[in-house]
């Protein structure tokens, strides 16, 4: 088990506690349509080949389903997930909008389980106008949740950050960040939602 140590540096001493880890499961219920946008097969290989300095190929032409399903992220155990690293990175982003707590320490405070968080939600097609490079307007066919819920365990330094605390910071993400596409921190009212309560 680990003990206190203390340091001395000239006249002072500073004290290092051992680590107080905790567990907690946390569920998150959206308040607005999740919009996914995983990087697509053939975007990564077109990414690709451009590094490699291969000729661009022939235009392929667009497939909406194609493009729907490979917005959306498989879960490992079957259905659909959302990764976990942006769950987190919305609860560190939501630092900016909190007193007296940095990004540095808040992200080394506490971290989720897993790679992909399962999905609670049934995914429908959506369809956007939209402008990409030079202005140039396209038409985007991504997975939308209407409805969604997302349970993940998070392991806490509660000596950093009390499990309150925690709850209080994604509370305050799901309001001001969100997550996928169109979020609050992107401008937009998609993406939001709240730490389900008990009983809830």
């Amino acid at each position: 088990m680990a003990t206190k140590a203390m340091i001395s540096k000239g006249d002072d001493t500073v004290t290092i506690k051992p680590m107080h880890l905790q567990t907690i499961r946390l569920t998150l219920v959206g308040d607005s349509s999740l919009i996914c946008h995983a990087w697509s097969h053939k975007a990564k290989q077109m990414m690709l080949d451009k590094q490699m300095k291969k000729a661009a190929g022939a235009k392929e032409a667009k497939d909406p389903q194609r493009d729907f399903e490979e917005s959306l992220y498989p879960h490992p155990d079957g259905g659909y997930g959302f990764p976990t690293i942006a769950l987190k990175s919305a609860a560190v982003d939501a630092c900016s909008h909190v007193s007296s707590l940095t990004k540095v320490a808040a992200r080394g405070a506490f971290h989720i389980d897993g790679e992909m968080a399962l999905i609670k939600g049934k995914p429908t097609m959506r369809e956007d106008m939209v402008r990409i490079a030079m202005g140039t307007a396209d038409i985007r066919h991504r997975g939308e949740f209407k409805t969604w819920s997302v349970t993940f365990d998070i392991r806490i330094n509660v000596n950093v950050l009390s499990t309150d605390q925690v709850v209080n910071l994604f509370e305050t993400a799901g309001f001001a960040i969100g997550i996928g596409e169109w979020r609050p921190a992107k401008d937009g009212s998609h993406g939001m939602f709240h730490v389900q309560k008990r009983g809830e």
